[in-house]
């Protein structure tokens, strides 16, 4: 599959299966189906009929009163200013896909600036988690003709304060983030070739709008879908269909709705956390040609001046380019463990070496299995793990053992290995900080722990030879970022899984009512960023709540927990309070938590139905220090 079919025919999933109607039937009537069952379905390359049948069949679902458990909810404001029927339901459908249980609520036609700054709107009413303002040119007031600089620029200014108008509404009214859309600009032209070059072109006012709507988001909680460039992966004139806008118009081609709603849905995911964060490599035909084991070092094909040797460089390259921007690489090979290093410390052609590799599985069980070995050892779900392999067989295998793993199809060419994973869109992001650069490395000494620990005589004895330094600061501008984005991804040891907007963080920062914290530790391996959030709010004179409390998987067992209990406990102590108490509200993923307050010396409060506990604490308990140094910086005293 190559070219153009690849991106509207979803390549990267496999076909749907031959019992689909079946098990859409089942999804809406069974009560013992999930919402993995959904999610399962999903994963496949469903056309715009399959996606509607499957919307269909989780609406069913919902108005029989059956869950989509583990599915994360989210509810998606649909504003736009073309027909936005058929849309909802596929990203209903391919939702699922990401992980989420997606609910939407849409505007009516052409009703944009009404519909934002109308307090009781349809979609203001709602409160959705998250407005999409699925706008092209034709929704904004960007008209050609005028080829003056002067006015072209100020017609930019205008489309981008209509939209900044929409964007502001949805702000103050429902304090709604928004999902927006640069501008594809159409294949017509006017000047031909020198469009570009002209002021007042679409194409030189699309050009002008995008680069100016990126500065816009600038500090906002608002995120980008570049439409401009999915439509240019496409191509422009496979993008806009004349005889779809003229007969319904609908702002594309219909066909390439399924690809839309999933870049739509990757952000969503994103913004929950669900994006992969993990590549597992195979080895033998996926990072160079030939079999290893057989063929021998120097009969693998790998390296300049052949093409199949250059393909598989130039997979090297995309998951060294991933690694680079915080994505951890794995291995699991069939293979013998020093036959398999031996390409990574003495190939001369080889990109990846083993230092850029976290985990190295080489044996000769199952993949499925060493996948999610692989993930327990890096303390992540294996539904943050992405498999690369060039074998059908294998593939199979790891979708039917282990379905969380997302499993790109791959076609025979290994040339298209890179642009496969790339097309599919696994490692989406809303965000990028320093720490999301480092994070390879930080599993990688994670690893070298790990080793280091098993030499270690006993647990003590090891978190002394570590070195640690744990350092404590409040929330701030510099961090909000990293901050909000560990709020909204961190799932496991996450007691309440409350989720807040940087706009939120950043009025929390400013609240004398809150008490917040930022952790992070160092040790004689290397920095291991922020790997804690905690926010505490002032109920009364006497009392502290914990409504935030997370952390990193990657520090557990080194007792972090108790030395931030002790921070806490000695803030809420210095400002007066005899109480810190705490919720753990129970998830499909936080168990790993359940019993922490206990633990910790917490007595519980209240037990509630749906298995919520609270706890407390009183302020002059003393929690044993762990073997660390430790770093605080001074923090106001709080309006009590």
């Amino acid at each position: 599959m190559i070219g153009g079919a690849l991106y509207a025919e979803l390549g990267w999933l496999p076909r749907p299966p031959a019992d689909f109607r079946e098990r859409c039937r089942r999804i809406a009537t069974e009560r013992e189906a999930t919402g993995r069952d959904v999610a399962g379905l999903a994963k496949h390359a469903l056309d715009e009929n399959q996606l509607l049948r499957l919307a269909s069949a989780i609406e069913k679902r919902r108005a029989a009163g059956l869950g989509l458990a583990p599915l994360t909810p989210f509810t998606l404001g649909i504003l736009g200013n073309a027909t936005l029927d058929p849309l909802g339901p596929m990203l209903v459908a391919t939702a699922a896909r990401h992980g989420i249980d997606l609910t939407f609520v849409s505007a009516d036609y052409g009703q944009t600036i009404q519909e934002a700054t109308d307090a009781t709107s349809r979609i203001n009413t709602a409160k959705p988690d998250a407005v999409l303002l699925a706008l092209d040119y034709r929704g904004l007031p960007l008209g050609p003709g005028a080829y003056e600089a002067e006015r072209a620029v100020a017609n930019v200014a205008e489309a981008i304060g209509f939209l900044g108008a929409i964007r502001s509404g949805f702000a103050r009214h429902s304090g709604s983030l928004c999902i927006v859309q640069t501008l594809a600009p159409p294949p017509e032209t006017v000047f031909g070739n020198f469009d570009r070059v002209v002021p007042g072109t679409l194409r030189s006012l699309t050009n002008a709008f995008n680069n100016a709507l990126v500065e816009s988001l600038a500090g906002t909680q608002d995120v980008l879908l570049d439409v401009a460039a999915i439509a240019e992966t496409v191509g422009l004139a496979n993008w806009y269909s004349p005889t779809h806008w003229n007969f319904s118009k609908i702002p594309f081609d219909g066909v390439l709705l399924p690809l839309y709603a999933d870049h739509v849905c990757r952000v969503i995911g994103a913004l929950r956390g669900k994006s992969s964060k993990a590549l597992v490599l195979d080895l033998d035909n996926t990072l160079w040609g030939g079999v290893i084991g057989d063929d021998g070092l120097e009969g693998i094909v790998l390296g300049q001046g052949d093409s199949t040797g250059e393909a598989h460089l130039e997979t090297q390259r995309a998951a060294l380019t991933l690694r680079g921007r915080g994505v951890v690489l794995c291995v699991s090979s069939k293979n013998d463990d020093a036959v398999a290093r031996s390409a990574f410390k003495n190939h001369p052609d080889m990109l990846l070496r083993e230092n850029h590799i976290a985990v190295f599985q080489a044996n000769w069980n199952d993949k499925a299995t060493n996948i999610t070995a692989i993930a327990a050892e890096l303390n992540l779900g294996v539904d943050a793990m992405v498999f690369l392999d060039d074998n059908p067989m294998e593939r199979g295998l790891v979708r039917e053992l282990a379905p969380d793993v997302a499993v790109p199809e791959v076609p025979r060419d290994p040339a298209l290995f890179a642009r496969v994973l790339s097309a599919a869109g696994y490692f989406e992001s809303v965000a990028f900080s320093d720490e999301d650069r480092k994070r390879a490395d930080y599993y990688a000494d994670n690893a070298r722990r790990a080793a280091f620990q098993n030499s270690a005589t006993d647990v003590e004895s090891y978190l002394a030879s570590l070195d640690m330094t744990i350092v404590f600061r409040p929330f701030d501008a510099k961090t909000r970022s990293r901050v909000t984005q560990l709020i909204n991804k961190s799932n496991q040891f996450n007691l309440t899984t409350r989720r807040y907007t940087e706009a939120d963080v950043a009025e929390i920062e400013r609240d004398t009512t809150c008490f917040t914290l930022q952790t992070r530790l160092t040790d004689v391996f290397g920095d291991n960023g922020i790997i804690g959030v905690n926010i505490c709010r002032i109920r009364d004179r006497d009392e502290w709540e914990i409504d935030t409390w997370l952390m990193s998987c990657r520090v557990l067992g080194r007792r972090v927990e108790e030395m931030v209990l002790r921070e806490l406990l000695q803030h809420a102590r210095e400002n007066g309070a005899r109480r810190l108490s705490g919720a753990y509200i129970p998830t499909e993923k936080n168990g790993l938590v359940r019993d922490l307050y206990s633990r910790l010396g917490f007595r519980l409060r209240e037990e509630r139905p749906d298995g919520t506990t609270l706890w407390e604490i009183d302020t002059d308990v003393d929690i044993a220090a762990a073997p660390m140094t430790v770093d605080r910086a001074d923090f106001a005293l709080l309006r009590t």
